[in-house]
């Protein structure tokens, strides 16, 4: 009885095969990722006896390069003027950005220390100006009242007759 049960599980298809399985594979598609990069487990190292498939190649003689070494390196293939230049043009730009911040920095202490010096007399001179100005307001309601207070000073009319 189990063996009938596995037979008729073998023959039926689902389906599912033709997804995983095509006519026109070819041995790049049929390559696992795996076949081609080893990758070496924790505290190992690859050694000479490890096969080596697909472009990736070991250089054990050769030592890790910093992005700085590799860019010094790429120097030697332009000219001596056209690394003399650039050397130039990079020194003189570093030292203009440098001064350059270094002189914005001090016109904008001056900018800033004179207009406080100059402004702020002003500014309290203008606010003594307004409290004066409500003092005396509140100082004529009290005496002739809210509407008088309010409406201003009296237009030049002629004196009243006795």
């Amino acid at each position: 009885m189990l063996m009938d049960l596995t037979d008729e599980f073998e023959q039926s298809d689902s389906g599912m095969e033709s997804l995983t399985t095509s006519k026109d594979d070819t041995p790049e598609r049929s390559r696992r990722p795996e076949d081609s990069f080893i990758t070496p487990s924790l505290g190992s190292s690859p050694s000479a006896s490890t096969p080596l498939s697909g472009p990736l190649k070991e250089y054990d003689d050769e030592p890790d390069e910093t992005l700085s070494e590799r860019l010094w390196g790429l120097t030697e293939m332009f000219p001596e003027c056209v690394r003399n230049g650039t050397h130039t043009v990079t020194t003189k730009t570093w030292t203009g950005v440098k001064s350059l911040y270094g002189i914005s920095r001090s016109v904008l202490w001056i900018v800033a220390s004179s207009s406080v010096i100059l402004f702020a007399p002003v500014i309290f001179e203008v606010e003594r100006a307004q409290m004066e100005e409500m003092q005396k307001t509140q100082q004529k309601q009290v005496l002739l009242g809210t509407n008088a207070a309010l409406s201003g000073p009296m237009p030049n009319m002629p004196p009243i007759p006795r």
